[in-house]
């Protein structure tokens, strides 16, 4: 596992490494925790490297937290974004780019032990693979490369940034296989990775790919409590 911490208070940034590599090495003794002191040091560092998580000051002098989080949209991967603030007051302007959540810096300890919790079991989820048989064969990919699954007949359309797959299969076994992992019913027809969503309307959603898909009325409310808790 690599975790990026970065804040431009060293005192902070080396409190939050260590409460890091107490929680974590519990379960991952490989993982890698690099410190950064600036934003300009870690958009470099984000270009050449690859991390699952990163942790991240939102008020900072240089390239602010909120800059950085802009930039890290055109990541082709994007690791986990946990923002790091002593102001309260800035947590709202950060919500546009779906952190997946926040530590006060007065309550740094209890509140980052509970979110390192939150990231390594998503991170597990994340990881695991999906199994499936086509016409062609059987395949197996990363759960967390699915954008969605959508009833074709009696076929299902498995779609991922990459392509797509046929399965001889139907969306109430998959939602039941997958429904734990993250994937959301959003509709009779379509089964969505909630992590791949960006956008929530009131009728329709929109991926991290910019595809829109229907809303359904009788799936709406459940749907939207889900995709709204994970995404908040």
């Amino acid at each position: 596992m690599q975790i990026a911490v970065c804040d431009d208070e060293r005192k902070i940034a080396q409190e939050i490494s260590d409460v890091i590599r107490k929680y974590v090495l519990r379960e991952y003794e490989d993982a890698q925790v690099e410190v950064f002191d600036s934003g300009a040091a870690l958009w470099e560092r984000l270009n050449a490297s690859r991390y699952d998580i990163v942790f991240l000051d939102i008020d900072m002098p240089d390239i602010s937290g909120l800059d950085i989080a802009a930039k890290m949209s055109e990541l082709d991967s994007k690791p986990m974004l946990v923002f790091v603030t002593g102001h309260d007051e800035l947590v709202y302007d950060s919500l546009k780019f779906h952190p997946f959540g926040f530590v006060r810096k007065n309550f740094l300890e209890t509140e980052l032990s509970e979110v390192l919790r939150d990231c390594m079991q998503t991170l597990r989820r994340q990881k695991r693979d999906f199994s499936f048989v086509t016409p062609a064969g059987t395949g197996k990919i990363p759960q967390d490369s699915i954008l969605y699954f959508e009833a074709n007949g009696n076929y299902l359309r498995l779609v991922t940034n990459d392509g797509e797959y046929r399965l001889r299969e139907t969306l109430y076994a998959v939602e039941n296989a997958l429904g734990e992992y993250g994937f959301v019913r959003i509709h009779k027809g379509f089964l969505v990775n909630q992590a791949a969503v960006q956008m929530l309307g009131k009728e329709e959603l929109v991926l991290s790919n910019e595809e829109k898909l229907p809303i359904g009325k009788s799936y709406a409310a459940e749907a939207r409590r889900t995709l709204m808790r994970f995404m908040t």
